[in-house]
């Protein structure tokens, strides 16, 4: 089983800027909670019993948010809006943090979390992709019955394929892919329609090949190369997730959540 997950959360937000020079993307609101609780429900829901966030010195609202306000408390009660205090539960569950002391690509902000994962096979998730409906539990139902590494998949118009890592794959059933190859944001010829989604499940040997990596262009450690490498030694599946993907890094889908959310809210 699956029990532990690590969520990468130390990025500058670029995409979003100028609002993340001082709000952290994943504490950007979705109805009225951030984008990061939506990423740690699903793991919870997929049967996650610890997870370890990956923050930068900036993010520290992450973790004041997952955190007990005693003060708060202590203000609600005596103010009589006991009612208000379910909103400030702490998801039952262990976070725990680590700090990526520079940018150098989410390779590496993964292997930061080694000791963390031990010898146990673990989850990732990225928290710019918020996914309703199917998600993690399906990369799991599939760790579980191929014993490999899983990886989430959304199938992607050619034009915007330049904008994702592309796999290579072989079909093995239905929405369902035995991995050849990945490439990275493939500028033209790319091998299929079917794009990396934020979504994870590696054994313990990705530690091994993020470690020897040596890095890219940039200084970076990328996590595409470590699963590259992977490959030529483990079987790694792709599966086609069912659910609905947005990513909050897109102005058009965050306003599609928005409204989503609200959607469900007030049906």
């Amino acid at each position: 089983m699956i029990k532990k997950a690590i969520i990468p959360a130390a990025g500058f937000g670029t995409r979003s800027l100028p609002v993340t020079k001082v709000i952290p993307k994943e504490m950007f609101p979705i109805g009225d909670k951030p984008s990061i609780q939506y990423v740690v429900e699903e793991a919870i829901s997929a049967g996650i019993e610890q997870i370890l966030i990956i923050v930068s010195r900036s993010k520290n609202l992450i973790v004041d948010y997952f955190d007990h306000s005693l003060e708060l408390e202590m203000f609600l009660k005596k103010a009589n809006k006991e009612f208000l205090l379910p909103q400030l539960n702490i998801p039952d569950i262990q976070i725990v943090y680590t700090r990526q002391s520079s940018a150098k690509g989410l390779g590496d902000a993964v292997r930061l979390g080694k000791h963390f994962v031990g010898n146990d096979a673990f989850a990732v998730l990225l928290p710019d992709d918020i996914i309703v409906g199917g998600g993690l539990k399906e990369l799991i139902d599939i760790y579980e019955k191929e014993n490999s590494h899983v990886i989430g998949l959304t199938k992607v118009e050619e034009q915007f394929l330049k904008n994702y890592g592309v796999i290579d794959g072989k079909p093995v059933a239905p929405d369902l892919y035995e991995l050849v190859n990945i490439i990275e944001k493939p500028q033209q010829n790319a091998p299929s329609n079917l794009a990396v989604v934020g979504r994870y499940i590696f054994t313990p040997s990705i530690m091994e090949a993020l470690e020897n990596l040596e890095p890219s262009i940039g200084g970076e450690i990328q996590l595409t190369d470590a699963i590259k490498k992977i490959l030529q030694e483990d079987k790694c599946h792709g599966k086609v997730l069912s659910g609905t993907r947005y990513d909050i890094g897109s102005t058009a889908d965050y306003l599609a959540i928005q409204n989503y959310v609200f959607n469900q809210k007030h049906e």
